[in-house]
């Protein structure tokens, strides 16, 4: 009898231990992130009219960034006049506008139209690495034009030689292959740590500071090693953009005829906007003091580095650009004359 006891009570013993095993697994798993499905993105308003107001904002800003961008794309590629280094490089540069743009505004606009602020895991993580690529890459290629800009106005002896064809798509894919394995460094970082204070993202994109926000283990501290990593590289390619700038417009300031000087500024100025645009809203929404944080001014700031450029970037280029202007009106003539 004392034997039966004791077996009944040693096996209740053995099934509490692995009740207790199965619950501590489980609260594990859920402190490590598995158990978040979805994560929720910031809303732009509350009330449903400002939502269908930012929808329909929203929505005419990425069509001008299809319809600048896509113009640029067509002209370049039809026009053999424009098959230059300056002009392939804008090529990709609007290949990774329209990529840029439609990792963010589509589920934006489909957030405020449905009245939701959901996304999927799977999304977040997605959505995460294709806007750190796009970025990542751009700003590369933006540090490459700066380059294409100082051999041809610096160096024109030099320009075929240091800028053939081969050089170019070397050089287009060393942006790329740059955006392609920073992203998917810190997407893999970001996604492998613990998430456990809720699943409520700081902004209306998924972007790297808002999810470490959610994390609660100490092994953040290998993301934000990262972080300094890629902030040393962007200081770097700054640093590289400022030099050869300050050479440019020495070089310009030295030639003798202003038409000269109009025709090499025309070609330095659109690229310039287009950096000093990039680069100060982003330096400003990663490093602005906690002091003057918010939700709305970093929201702010946010459409400013992810939603504006890509869509003023087409004007600032074809404002000043005898050369783009007249392949672009030459692509309307033609389409004009197939239509009639």
């Amino acid at each position: 009898m004392n034997e039966s006891n004791f077996a009944q009570r040693s096996f209740s013993e053995f099934f509490c231990f692995l009740s207790f095993d199965s619950t501590h697994a489980q609260k594990q798993q859920m402190s490590n992130g598995s158990s978040i499905t979805q994560f929720l993105l910031l809303a732009f308003a509350d009330t449903r009219e400002l939502q269908l107001l930012h929808f329909w904002l929203f929505l005419g800003i990425y069509l001008a960034a299809l319809l600048g961008n896509g113009l640029i794309i067509t002209a370049i590629a039809c026009d053999h006049r424009l098959h230059t280094p300056m002009y392939f490089f804008l090529l990709n540069l609007s290949l990774l506008d329209l990529g840029s743009i439609s990792t963010t505004v589509p589920k934006a606009m489909a957030n405020s139209l449905w009245d939701t602020r959901a996304i999927s895991y799977a999304g977040c993580a997605a959505q995460l690495f294709l806007l750190a690529f796009f970025i990542t890459a751009e700003y590369c290629l933006l540090t490459v034009m700066a380059y294409d800009r100082y051999v041809a106005i610096c160096q024109p002896l030099h320009y075929e030689t240091l800028l053939g064809s081969r050089a170019c798509v070397h050089m287009a894919a060393a942006a790329w292959g740059t955006g392609f394995l920073h992203s998917l460094l810190h997407t893999v970082n970001t996604f492998s740590l613990p998430l456990c204070h809720g699943n409520a993202v700081d902004q209306f994109f998924c972007e790297i500071p808002p999810l470490l926000k959610l994390s609660c283990s100490h092994s953040y501290l290998r993301e934000v090693g990262l972080l300094v990593v890629s902030v040393g590289f962007v200081f770097g390619c700054f640093v590289f953009i400022v030099v050869s700038y300050v050479e440019i417009f020495r070089a310009v300031l030295r030639i003798p005829s202003e038409q000269g000087r109009h025709k090499a500024f025309s070609t330095c100025l659109p690229h310039l906007a287009v950096v000093s645009l990039f680069v100060s809203t982003i330096m400003f929404a990663h490093l602005k003091p906690p002091s003057i944080s918010s939700s709305a001014l970093d929201l702010v700031v946010a459409v400013l580095y992810s939603v504006v450029p890509p869509a003023v970037n087409p004007l600032i280029y074809s404002v000043r650009n005898k050369e783009l202007k007249d392949a672009l009106r030459k692509l309307f003539e033609d389409a004009l004359l197939q239509h009639q």
